[in-house]
């Protein structure tokens, strides 16, 4: 086993435990970046002038008619940067816009004493617009050949050669929701600058080195004059990764002008109609079978819709078209992928970062075709599993290591739910019940671990011994309540050999760790975690020497362990305390900058190819479902999880975030419909679910009635810090298997062999028209599986002919 995987006595990795925060949070008393503005003096409070159309040009601003306002101190515009207007990395975002590309587009912000004062001078802010052309919809944008950045190809195999080789071929469109990231703490920052200048920037951020940059180049300064401190967040989920840099310019702007604290913090209108989501996709496909159902051959497009600007949405699609073959060998396969340009706000990561987009066209197509083939949609998955000492490579020609553990929770995800008994239970009841049907479906997942660019796959840490033997670590990570924090403060005292209660973690910032990546792509822990056991190796080497002197034998004798320095053999013993005080007495430095790079990986983004991921994270689920034929509606009965975190570093940690990525996943899959004003109106281009009202989140009552998550044994990575996983975005693709058992339930209400088409998300209305459309038995046979493009973009949302039907006959069946 390697030095990072090995774990030595009495670790306190591995043990469940709270997380760190926990009371804190329960109790109110966690501090968030916009608490500290009741803490700060003399707080001027910023406020957006928003245009609430979808595109135009600006040919007047005025702003006197704002500093009219009691209480308003400055406006902010494009005249008052003094670096570079842009608050993004691929210099397409300006940060004061000449021209106005999605509704409710900020052009300038507003100042004020107050909140109120701000909001009502950002309500005076004159804005004349002369309107242009706009596209809304991804099919529009699609008709348009309206696209940006690049647009990768991965191939391998014969593709030809492979579809003239299948027995079965089948086509199909399939176009899927975005999600909204709703963490509970909007975006926030506080900016203020000191008596030498420097600027400093509180921020509610996921990559507080990007948020340095931005605010340095915004403001014309290195970054060694910007310090970004941040506390923790509310929830993130990718949304604070790119989107929190502008807000933190802005503040970081008004500090520098007026030389008073500036506090940005959007309400929830503004960071829903203001801010990025998750990607929707649309995906054009043809794919071929043998005549056992193996995939021989698969060509397909897919379209992300990123918004008016790029932001991380390269490599969002190229994570998706890495994806796309999921647990499944796919021999030859020709997959393009482009980014189509809309007027709507700029997409961004979103949990699983392109995965979930890239894995779901997949189980898509598996979930169609299946009743084509005459197969189980379980049989047909598990016949095109990637299998072991097949030396099978993934499309962009990866070698898919541990290819066994996709049976393996597969199998003890059967298992565990006692899926054979189950399956003869449902059909008893489904003959039983005209009106009512339950299904159960099985997903498993592949996810690759690692930053798609190779540089971003680096972390350090910064860890400090005080000569009482206490201990602060500060690394490069962010917390957002997925317990990254808590796991850094295991790994330090697992290293050290110490008790938990002797380590405190600092808050992220950038003057103590510089150049960190953002807390994303599910490599916090590896990342970080490695780098705070470089430095606490460090210095346990350093005071090895010390008690190796102090015992009277060598070094590589001694153990440090609960507190405790022992030698080999002996009875000698010295405590930790009394070692640190020995240390410092010795001059020996007790502090230590730690540092990992992730090895093994290179990609060629041009050519497609390379191995992009240190390891793959596996998963399986089973979803039971049961479905009301008369309205669509829907609950879920019991989900059995086995996932793969290796040897996890924290299992209480570890099961809170299956769970809850699971949840958040079924989200996305089955309530969560944003939706915007596509019309020729006033409002086109307006986000019409603007807040809980209109968009349904995930709660209480979506959680299944009995939810069992197991952590897969005996699965220690090799080459990963303590033989962790990562865990943070695999699980979210779990919930594929409530989608998957909804189609098998709106199925069971027509003849058998019937392929059903589900719109995503599949909510009570899109499952209403799949099961009319299953009763009525009119899915095609021909070698077609469908297209599943309504002329809403909206797959199986209404009825074919776009009829309107009335309350009555939707309830009486008719």
């Amino acid at each position: 086993m390697s030095h990072l995987s090995e774990r030595p006595e009495a670790p306190v990795v591995g043990v469940s435990m709270p997380h760190e925060s926990a009371v804190l949070h329960v109790t109110g008393t966690a501090l968030y970046t916009d608490d500290l503005v009741a803490r700060t003096k003399d707080v001027l409070h910023a406020y957006p002038v928003q245009v609430m159309k979808a595109r135009g040009r600006i040919t007047a601003l005025r702003t006197e008619p704002a500093l009219a306002v009691p209480g308003v101190v400055r406006v902010l515009t494009g005249a008052d940067v003094p670096g570079v207007n842009d608050a993004g990395m691929k210099h397409d975002e300006p940060l004061f816009p000449d021209e106005v590309m999605f509704h409710g587009h900020a052009v300038a912000w507003v100042l004020g004493e107050t909140l109120e004062a701000a909001r009502l001078g950002a309500a005076a802010v004159e804005v004349e617009l002369e309107e242009l052309p706009s596209l809304v919809t991804l099919q529009d944008a699609i008709a348009a050949g309206s696209f940006h950045g690049a647009r990768p190809v991965m191939q391998t195999g014969d593709v030809d050669a492979g579809f003239a080789d299948s027995a079965h071929v089948f086509t199909g469109e399939f176009q899927f929701s975005d999600q909204e990231h709703f963490y509970l703490e909007t975006h926030a920052a506080l900016a203020h600058v000191d008596e030498g200048e420097q600027v400093f920037v509180q921020s509610s951020t996921q990559h507080p080195s990007e948020t340095q940059e931005i605010v340095a180049h915004v403001l014309g300064l290195h970054s060694h004059e910007v310090t970004v401190q941040c506390l923790r967040m509310g929830g993130g989920f990718g949304g604070k990764e790119m989107q929190p840099h502008g807000f933190a310019a802005v503040a970081a702007l008004g500090a520098k002008l007026t030389g008073r604290p500036v506090r940005v913090r959007l309400n929830r209108t503004q960071d829903l109609t203001m801010s990025g989501k998750r990607h929707g996709f649309h995906a054009e496909w043809k794919i071929g079978f043998d005549a056992d159902g193996r995939i021989q051959a698969l060509d397909a497009t897919l379209t992300a819709d990123g918004g008016w600007s790029l932001d991380l949405s390269e490599p969002v699609v190229a994570r998706a078209l890495c994806h796309i073959d999921n647990t499944y060998w796919i021999p030859n396969a020709r997959v393009a992928g482009r980014i189509a340009r809309t007027n709507k706000v700029s997409n961004t990561a979103f949990r699983g970062f392109g995965g979930p987009q890239g894995m779901l066209v997949i189980e898509d197509i598996m979930g169609r075709c299946a009743p084509l083939l005459g197969l189980d949609p379980t049989e047909l998955r598990e016949r095109n599993f990637y299998r072991p000492g097949h030396g099978q490579s993934t499309p962009y020609g990866q070698p898919v290591t541990q290819p066994e553990r996709i049976a393996t929770v597969w199998q003890q995800v059967q298992d565990n739910g006692g899926i054979s008994d189950r399956k003869r239970e449902i059909a008893a009841f489904n003959a039983a019940h005209p009106h009512t049907k339950r299904a159960l479906a099985i997903t498993g997942i592949k996810f690759g671990i690692s930053f798609n660019l190779t540089a971003f796959n680096q972390a350090g840490a910064l860890v400090l011994i005080y000569k009482d033997g206490s201990v602060l670590i500060n690394h490069g990570g962010t917390e957002m309540g997925q317990g990254l924090h808590t796991k850094m403060l295991q790994v330090a005292a697992t290293t050290l050999g110490i008790g938990l209660h002797k380590v405190r973690l600092a808050p992220t910032r950038t003057d103590k760790v510089p150049n960190t990546s953002a807390t994303a792509a599910s490599s916090g822990a590896d990342l970080n975690g490695a780098a705070v056991k470089n430095a606490c190796e460090q210095l346990r080497e350093r005071l090895l020497a010390v008690a190796a002197t102090q015992l009277g034998s060598s070094a590589s004798d001694v153990r440090i362990v609960e507190g405790v320095a022992r030698t080999l053999g002996s009875d000698k013993e010295l405590a930790w305390d009394d070692l640190v005080r020995t240390a410092y007495f010795q001059r020996v430095q007790l502090s230590a900058a730690g540092f990992y790079r992730t090895e093994g990986l290179h990609w060629d983004a041009k050519t497609f190819r390379g191995s992009p991921f240190k390891y793959f994270s596996y998963g399986a689920a089973a979803a039971e479902v049961e479905v009301d034929g008369f309205t669509g509606a829907y609950r879920i009965r019991r989900v059995d999880i086995v996932h793969d975190v290796g040897d996890s570093l924290s299992p209480m940690i570890d099961i809170g975030q299956v769970e809850g990525g699971f949840v958040q996943g079924a989200g996305w899959l089955t309530l969560e419909d944003l939706r915007w004003d596509a019309g020729d109106g006033p409002n086109r281009g307006r986000l019409l679910t603007q807040a809980a009202s209109t968009y349904k989140l995930p709660s209480f009552s979506e959680m299944p009635e009995e939810f069992h998550v197991t952590l897969l044994e005996n699965a220690t990575e090799e080459g990963a810090v303590y033989g962790s996983k990562a865990v943070g975005e695999p699980p979210l693709m779990l919930a594929f298997s409530v989608r998957e058992a909804l189609r098998q339930a709106a199925a069971a209400f027509g003849p058998s062999g019937v392929s059903v088409e589900l719109a995503s998300p599949a909510t009570p209305e899109a499952v209403y028209w799949a099961i009319e459309a299953a009763r009525q038995g009119d899915a095609s046979r021909n070698g077609h599986a469908g297209n599943g493009f309504a002329t809403n973009g909206r797959a199986g949302t209404g009825p074919a002919d776009g009829a309107v039907r009335t309350e009555a006959e939707v309830l009486s069946g008719a």
